[in-house]
């Protein structure tokens, strides 16, 4: 099934769906420790921010919007609570909206709306229901091929599977870290640092799509605030770890970032050539564990961070055990893989 083999279609958002609010949870009025989805306006982890005991307020199997600013847009299958400016959408006559037809009109109206809106031209929900928005139609081409978008989103689902199912097959034992010897490791001199070059997100462009992530001192969704405009002078090469120096509960923490990306001046950059996924993942894991050291009166800066010290296990001549991390976390990747697997397929 292709795209491209389908007929397209202009529709206002308002012929198909109804769009309405959400009725907001009062943070004063939340219950911890419990099931109950608590989703925001934020623009990763599909809007989700924690979770609550608080009754659920609107039913899931819709579509949500981020109607505060540029209409961050995601689907929610579960029942949930929701905070100021999260707009929903639904089938006229408030039908659900599967999963997958969920998930392919996302994207849709994610595309549509890519650099139209921003903070002083907001995605309103006025704007929401006069939104137009591409989507594949029938045979008699006046109407959405829901059936089509359904059996096309399984479809990509099932390619992902079949790929995890060949990563889990190559899954081979790895050496235990207790069984590893480890030593100390100076940053400064396993890496060469750079510092972040932007000033804040005030001189810089919010967008959707075709634009770049934007680090800053934050340890949630692997330190992206935001979805810019690339600005070339500010732009990090990816495949380097991000270490934060500065901010209320992420001084210390690091990431690893595959992708370019701008960031923040309390970010410095460090760069190696034994550099991949897997080993930063690894090094940024052990990194972290050092974030207790400093605060306010102890920051983090570029000297102290240099001189910082890691822990990693090492090789037969002492020196950092590159491969070994790799290995270990690919093994620990399939394994969560598998995990993955048995609980989707456990009921058939």
């Amino acid at each position: 099934m292709e795209l491209t083999n389908k007929e397209w279609k202009e529709f206002v958002m308002t012929k198909l769906f109804d769009i309405s609010g959400t009725i907001t949870t009062n943070p004063s009025k939340l219950i911890e420790d419990g099931k109950t989805p608590r989703i925001t306006c934020a623009a990763t982890n599909n809007g989700f921010e924690n979770t609550y005991k608080n009754i659920p307020t609107e039913k899931g199997c819709v579509i949500t919007v981020d109607s505060a600013t540029i209409g961050y847009v995601s689907y929610q299958a579960a029942d949930f609570i929701a905070t100021d400016h999260v707009e929903k959408i639904t089938m006229k006559g408030g039908g659900k909206i599967s999963r997958y037809v969920g998930l392919f009109l996302v994207q849709s109206i994610t595309s549509s709306i890519d650099g139209k809106y921003g903070y002083g031209y907001k995605f309103s929900q006025s704007r929401i229901k006069k939104q137009k928005i591409l989507l594949p139609v029938n045979d008699k081409g006046d109407e959405p091929d829901y059936a089509f978008m359904e059996k096309y989103m399984k479809q990509k689902e099932t390619e992902l599977l079949k790929q995890y199912k060949k990563q889990v097959s190559e899954l081979e034992r790895v050496v235990p870290l207790s069984e590893k010897k480890w030593n100390g490791f100076e940053i400064g001199k396993l890496f060469k640092i750079s510092a972040g070059k932007s000033k804040g997100l005030n001189h810089l462009q919010n967008v959707t799509k075709g634009g770049i992530n934007y680090l800053g001192a934050t340890n949630s969704n692997n330190g992206v605030l935001a979805y810019v405009q690339k600005v070339e002078q500010m732009t990090h090469k990816g495949n380097s770890i991000c270490f934060i120096r500065n901010g209320e509960g992420s001084m210390g923490f690091s990431v690893y970032k595959a992708e370019n990306f701008i960031a923040t001046s309390d970010i410095s950059v460090g760069y190696a050539d034994f550099l991949n996924k897997y080993v930063g993942l690894f090094i940024t894991t052990v990194a972290d564990k050092v974030r207790g050291k400093y605060n306010f009166g102890y920051k983090r800066n570029e000297t102290r961070l240099k001189k910082e010290k890691i822990l990693l296990p090492t090789d037969a001549k002492n020196e950092p055990d590159f491969a070994y991390m790799e290995n270990y976390m690919k093994a620990l990747e399939r394994e969560k893989i598998k995990q993955y697997l048995e609980y989707k397929y456990r009921d058939n």
